[in-house]
């Protein structure tokens, strides 16, 4: 069984790593070896656990998850050159890793949190030489999308990886609407789950507009409610948060 590396023992690591302890040796190199024995205890499999200090990547297959203000920090630690570097940095370039760490060959990728559950949406881009190895790496967490440019990964960090967010927002204010006229916060929440729930599944099979438009009949609550919801400028904002996000990887 091969050998899989990563460098950061955070939620991202531990959801990766989660999807394929059955298919890798598990290897996971941090700063706090307790964080590492409660990282090996939670993943319920034995673990490879090594301190970052001098730590020797060479030929290794690495995943790197631990935050970009780390990168700098972390790369004074390793020494040698990886045979295979995945990076889960968001807004973090190639050209950035490169300069930082050695490897045969690069891959970017953003997962989401949906990767705790299996269901991460993950944009990957990188040497084409790996991609099929990346997208079996990440398809252990969900489904994954090759691109063909960083500026694509970043747009979609900007979409799935902050989307999150975004609908948590709108489930929030869902519920707070239910709960103004009168329905207990309790029975909101799970009928907000359920929407979330079915309308995943419908989205996957029926384009959005197709979806609105067989809701929305003349004169009734689906009308009147997206009525509201254009008033308040709710598309314009959905596309002004995937426009400022962006802004921020690139800078």
């Amino acid at each position: 069984m091969k050998t899989i590396t990563f460098i950061g023992n955070g939620n991202m690591a531990f959801a990766i790593a989660n999807g394929l302890k059955n298919n890798f040796i598990i290897e996971v190199v941090g700063k706090d070896l307790a964080k590492l024995e409660k990282f090996e205890q939670k993943l319920n499999r034995s673990i490879i656990k090594h301190r970052i200090d001098d730590f020797d990547i060479t030929n290794k297959r690495i995943i790197l998850c631990v935050k970009p203000a780390n990168l700098q920090d972390v790369s004074a630690k390793i020494t040698g050159e990886a045979q295979e570097f995945y990076s889960v940095l968001a807004g973090t370039k190639l050209e950035i890793l490169k300069q930082h760490i050695k490897s045969k060959a690069y891959i970017r990728a953003m997962p989401n949190l949906a990767a705790s559950v299996n269901l991460s949406m993950t944009t990957i881009t990188g040497d084409k030489s790996l991609q099929q190895k990346a997208q079996d790496i990440f398809n252990s967490i969900g489904k994954t999308i090759w691109v063909n440019t960083q500026k694509e990964l970043d747009i979609a960090t900007a979409l799935a990886g902050s989307g999150p967010a975004y609908l948590a927002l709108i489930h929030e204010a869902l519920c707070d609407g239910a709960v103004k006229q009168g329905m207990k916060r309790s029975d909101a929440i799970e009928v907000a789950n359920g929407l979330f729930e079915g309308f995943a599944k419908l989205i996957d099979i029926t384009h959005s507009a197709v979806l609105k438009d067989n809701v929305m009949s003349p004169a009734g609550t689906t009308a009147a409610g997206y009525s509201a919801l254009e008033k308040a400028g709710v598309r314009y904002g959905c596309i002004s948060a995937i426009e400022e996000a962006f802004k921020v990887t690139q800078n």
